[in-house]
């Protein structure tokens, strides 16, 4: 679908579409109720899930999450009242309700969970239910191009992830969250840490696109404005950071960790910042913006330090509140105008006061002007970045005072320029828009107000309880409006000037960024494409080489590789060192003659160039077999092996008399690679029979079916009880299997025309 509006035919969105608001706010409300109780602690709910595997229903509720619900929640019920007036006359509108309710509830549970298994599945529906958002307008190639693009990337982090789970886990002694976080001294100071870290920051990095895997989000502007909005300020971006500051009490406080998330998290802030003031499309231009929150999020989560936490806890509050606003207020613009082009917009304040009133409060906020909270959060990131020692000082606070000033001017290209001046003329003639759309963005911008001057109240509820969660322990949280005169406030008032400055020239700099960007061999979004083709080229390789048709060649490369993987793991660890060598004279010359009649079949079966003659080799081979059971006191195995070995040569002699005649093999070439494979398959298959024989035998499993299978099932023979009772349902499916496969074996058959020549 096209990200535009048309006029309403159905009230609301139909169902859907109240389904879809009263949900999000029904959550909202509920989860209000609890800020009392976690401002006095955290609280953990939950019910055994797979208990074998550790894996529980367990909720974590603690400062860090509620905040995350209720910005996932509150965002959520403004965006669904929004999508039911922009989308709610979209015939596929109902879909896009599923979607995004399925997107909601993912988040939630990612951010609630206390058990890692059960954060990765949430985290893993949201991957899905983004790519099925983005992908919306399916008829539109950018659109698809755009999903696939996130789905593969934020998918393969989530894959990396999850390595990285199983390896804490582990490393743990458990999944639950609750449990991992008070270990964080041993977990930093254990040899896997490293890994750990490496990993999990990996799918961090990915869905919260950090650079360099920052391209896909831009891209992601492809769905329509209430999913961009949706995604962009309360959830999926937002995943990678709640996840990195979980883990800081685990994983954060060594200088790797630090290291790692101030400098990319700096690089990301000001190159995403750089790159927004090269768009022409505001809603481009917002999508930059984003990668600039999210590198300021992770680099001072890897500061560490009380201040850093609480500069960005705020900073998220903030920055979701005024993202929102604007991504929302764009759409109106969009819908009102029939374009997103800056150059294009202006004078909308005349026609469009109240969406020019939400632009103005969003963007003061974004530009960090008082009495905003935008301001008091840049304030706190300033102390934060003053707060640290040597390098890391200069470089997060010249990172923050550059990503700043540059948000400063963004808020201008947004918010001022489209409203201020002489109205221009627009594809369409601009007009207010509806309430439902207008309610989002008014609220949104008036809680940045609201809580600019009382931010004691979101300090005592919000702010501080997740500094709590995710600096690891208690400590004060005061957020002010007026701090006095001080470097931070020195600060602000050079980011005003300089941002004023950047506005002032922002048109002729962004040609040449342009132009820069022209030059530059350095191409992400391009790099991806040249990747995919990478990829697609090796498939083709691949399936050409091993995907041949030919059945020979795919038994050689399972059987080869069973011998080299399990053969070269026995030689690499020294396995073969503990097979036990059968002692002299140990062996009966019945044993021998079975012995000799087994390889006799094997030798006729590899030499003859019969395919009869073939299966009749393996035939004595299999009847061998079955005197060999019965010698060792297995008779109805004996007797099984025996049915199965008359039947399947009598069945294969059937087949082969109705199949096409295949012309003969020469008679000289001796199958050298086969009976090479052969013997490695059977030399490493005996080894490991050997070495098992050659361990305590554990009867358990033994005892058990004694004792039980006669009181039980009322049956001696243990084998026929496991087979009909115990493991009655594997039997049945079994059989169907092989039924299955009978019906379509005779079905081919049938078709087949008959032999008009007998091989010999």
């Amino acid at each position: 679908m096209a990200d535009d509006y048309r006029p309403v035919e159905r009230v609301m969105g139909g169902p859907a579409g109240w389904i879809s608001i009263a949900l999000p706010t029904v959550l909202f409300v509920y989860l209000l109720g609890w800020l009392p109780q976690i401002v006095q602690g955290p609280q953990v709910l939950g019910i055994p899930w797979v208990p074998s595997l550790d894996v529980s229903l367990s909720v974590l509720l603690d400062g860090l999450s509620l905040t995350f619900a209720l910005l996932i929640t509150g965002i959520g019920a403004a965006v669904t009242l929004y999508s039911a007036r922009y989308l709610g006359d979209h015939p596929d509108y109902p879909r896009f309700v599923s979607y995004l309710l399925m997107f909601m509830v993912g988040m939630l549970g990612l951010v609630t969970a206390d058990n890692l298994i059960m954060l990765f599945v949430f985290w893993e529906i949201t991957t899905i239910a983004s790519y099925l958002l983005i992908g919306f307008n399916a008829d539109s190639a950018k659109s698809r191009r755009s999903a696939l693009q996130a789905l593969l990337v934020t998918g393969t982090g989530g894959l990396i992830l999850l390595a990285g789970i199983i390896v804490l886990g582990t490393v743990a002694g458990t999944f639950e969250l609750s449990q991992i976080l008070t270990q964080g001294e041993m977990l930093r100071a254990h040899p896997w840490y490293l890994a750990i870290m490496v990993l999990f920051l990996a799918g961090a990095f990915t869905k919260s696109a950090q650079v360099p895997f920052h391209f896909w989000l831009p891209n992601a502007m492809a769905a329509p404005t209430p999913v961009s909005a949706y995604l962009h300020s309360a959830t999926m971006v937002k995943a990678g950071v709640f996840l990195m500051a979980r883990m800081n009490p685990a994983l954060g406080g060594t200088d790797a960790w630090f290291w790692t998330l101030i400098l990319f998290g700096g690089v990301t802030a000001v190159f995403a910042s750089v790159m927004a003031m090269r768009q022409s499309d505001i809603k481009q231009v917002l999508a930059y913006t984003t990668l600039m929150a999210l590198g300021t999020l992770t680099m001072f989560i890897g500061a560490g330090t009380h201040y850093a936490i609480m500069a960005a806890m705020l900073f998220l509050v903030v920055h979701s509140l005024y993202k929102a606003a604007l991504f929302l207020m764009i759409g109106i613009v969009d819908h009102a105008t029939g374009t997103r082009e800056a150059g294009v917009l202006g004078g909308l304040s005349k026609a469009m006061p109240l969406t020019g009133l939400a632009a103005a409060l969003a963007a003061i906020s974004m530009a960090g002007i008082p009495p905003m909270v935008g301001f008091i959060g840049k304030e706190f990131m300033y102390k934060a970045g003053l707060g640290l020692e040597g390098f890391a000082a200069i470089w997060v606070t010249g990172m923050i005072f550059a990503a700043s000033v540059l948000m400063f001017t963004v808020g201008g290209i947004v918010a001022l320029r489209p409203f201020r001046g002489p109205l221009k003329d627009t594809p369409k003639t601009p007009h207010e828009g509806p309430w439902p759309m207008l309610v989002g963005p008014l609220v949104l911008g008036a809680l940045s107000l609201v809580f600019g001057l009382l931010p004691g109240v979101l300090g005592h509820y919000l702010v501080g309880p997740a500094t709590h969660a995710v600096f690891g322990e208690v400590r004060e949280v005061h957020l002010y409006l007026w701090g006095g005169i001080n470097t931070a406030l020195i600060l602000s008032l050079l980011t005003f000037a300089a941002g004023w400055l950047v506005y002032r020239v922002h048109q002729p700099l962004r040609a040449r960024l342009a132009a820069f960007e022209a030059r530059n061999p350095i191409d992400f979004d391009a790099g991806w494409d040249r990747l995919l083709d990478g990829f697609k080229a090796f498939a083709a390789w691949q399936t050409a080489l091993i995907q041949t048709g030919s059945l020979q060649r795919y038994m050689a490369v399972t059987f080869g590789a069973f011998v080299v993987l399990v053969g070269g793991t026995y030689l690499l660890r020294g396995a073969f060192q503990g097979v036990p060598v059968p002692a002299e004279g140990g062996v009966h010359p019945v044993q021998w003659a079975v012995l000799a009649l087994i390889v006799t079949g094997a030798l006729l079966t590899v030499w003859t160039h019969s395919r009869m003659t073939a299966v009749t080799g393996m035939g004595i081979t299999g009847i061998g077999v079955s005197l060999m059971f019965i010698m060792f006191s297995a008779p109805d195995v004996a007797i099984t092996q025996l049915l199965v070995e008359v039947l399947v040569v009598v069945l294969i002699a059937l087949a082969m008399l109705r199949l096409p005649y295949l012309p003969r093999r020469s008679k000289t070439a001796f199958r050298k690679g086969h009976a090479v494979i052969a013997a490695g398959v059977g030399s490493v298959t005996g080894a490991l029979l050997m070495s098992v024989m050659a361990t305590d035998f554990d009867r358990r499993l033994t005892t058990y079916f004694e004792a039980t299978s006669y009181p039980e099932a009322h049956g001696r023979n243990i084998v026929n009880v496991i087979l009909v009772d115990f493991r009655a349902l594997d039997t049945f499916g079994e059989i169907t299997v092989v039924a299955m496969a009978a019906i379509a074996a005779f079905a081919l058959l049938r078709g087949a025309p008959r032999r008009d020549k007998e091989e010999s």
